[in-house]
Parts: structure tokens; C-alpha cells; sequence
């Protein structure tokens, strides 16, 4: 038996001091939809994100991606961001290098959560699917028995913010979700 090949890359997984991030490569191939969508998926339960934003979340990386492979033949790139809240006033985010041990000067204490130098909570998920095809998305009128054209009218319904942006080669379309405080 031949060994299966896989069709995403995981580029980085980083946790830093306001939040998380996550970046893959999917190749164009059709089961990248579903990789994409179970990588998603593990990745905001691990960041214990919670189901119902976690849920919407996949759903719309799962819509974005099909795009980009219905559309563009290279690669898709997928990449997740807990965003955190700006640091509160009279906080020192100069001397917080990150989480450290309690008691170390310019580190947050976990035993003091309203302490300075406490790393701030996420606020919203951010998600970027990025393709070679330099044209953006357009929403399209979906009848009642069509089989597409709910993409982008799903992300901009479900999401708190989102839009496009031209890179070197190609676009990338990204939303925003608020998490629950």
C-alpha cells in the first residue's frame, strides 16, 4: 500500500505575548477544503476558543478556501490570529517580554490577573485565506436551488468586519470575529 501524501504544510504555530497565531499551505487539490477545515478546527480548540465562534470560524475559512481552489490553481495559505486588547493603561508593554515566572520584574504574575504586565485576553479571531489570483471576491445573487454563490455573502453576514487586500502575487481575504469577554 502506497502511503498517502498530504496536501498542507503547517508553516508556524506561535503562541506570543498578545495572543496566538497559526499559518498552513494547502496545495489546490479538493481535500485540501476538508485539511483546512480540521486544521482550523484543532487549532481553535486548543486555544479553547469558544464552539460557538469556533464553529463560524471553520465554516467561513471552509467557505474561503473553496473559493481560492474553485478559482485560483496555486497553493492556498491559511492563517489564524487570536487578537488581543491594546494594553491597559499604566501598563509597561516595553517590559513585558512575555509570560515568565511569577515575581520576575516586567512579567506577568498568573496568580495576579489584573496585575501589571498581565497578558492581555483575546478579543477577536482573525482569519486570512490568501491565493495566487490577483482579482477579489465578488457576492453573487444565489438562488434557492443553486449550489454556490453563499460564500462571501456568508462571511460578510457572519463576521464582524471583513475585506480584501492585494499582496505581491495575488490577495488575501480575511474576516474578524469578536470573542466573547
Amino acid at each position: 500500500m502506497r502511503p498517502r501524501r498530504r496536501s498542507w504544510e503547517v508553516i508556524g504555530l506561535l503562541d506570543t505575548e498578545d495572543g496566538a497565531e497559526a499559518e498552513w499551505t494547502f496545495s489546490a487539490e479538493l481535500d485540501s477544503v476538508r485539511a483546512a477545515r480540521h486544521a482550523a478546527r484543532d487549532t481553535l480548540r486548543a486555544w479553547k476558543v469558544p464552539p460557538a465562534v469556533c464553529d463560524v470560524a471553520v465554516l467561513l475559512v471552509s467557505e474561503l478556501v473553496t473559493n481560492s481552489l474553485r478559482y485560483a490553481s496555486g497553493p492556498v495559505g491559511v492563517r489564524l490570529t487570536l487578537r488581543a486588547a491594546p494594553p491597559a493603561s499604566g501598563s509597561d508593554p516595553a517590559g513585558s517580554p512575555g509570560p515568565g515566572r511569577p515575581g520576575r520584574p516586567g512579567r506577568p504574575d498568573p496568580g495576579d490577573p489584573e496585575g501589571p504586565g498581565t497578558v492581555p485576553r483575546p478579543v477577536a479571531l482573525l482569519a486570512e485565506v490568501s491565493d495566487p489570483l490577483p482579482d477579489p471576491p465578488t457576492a453573487r445573487p444565489a438562488g434557492p436551488d443553486d449550489e454556490g454563490g453563499r460564500g462571501i455573502q456568508l462571511v460578510a453576514r457572519s463576521a464582524q468586519r471583513w475585506g480584501t487586500r492585494r499582496g505581491k502575487t495575488g490577495k488575501t481575504v480575511w474576516f474578524e470575529l469578536p470573542l466573547p469577554g
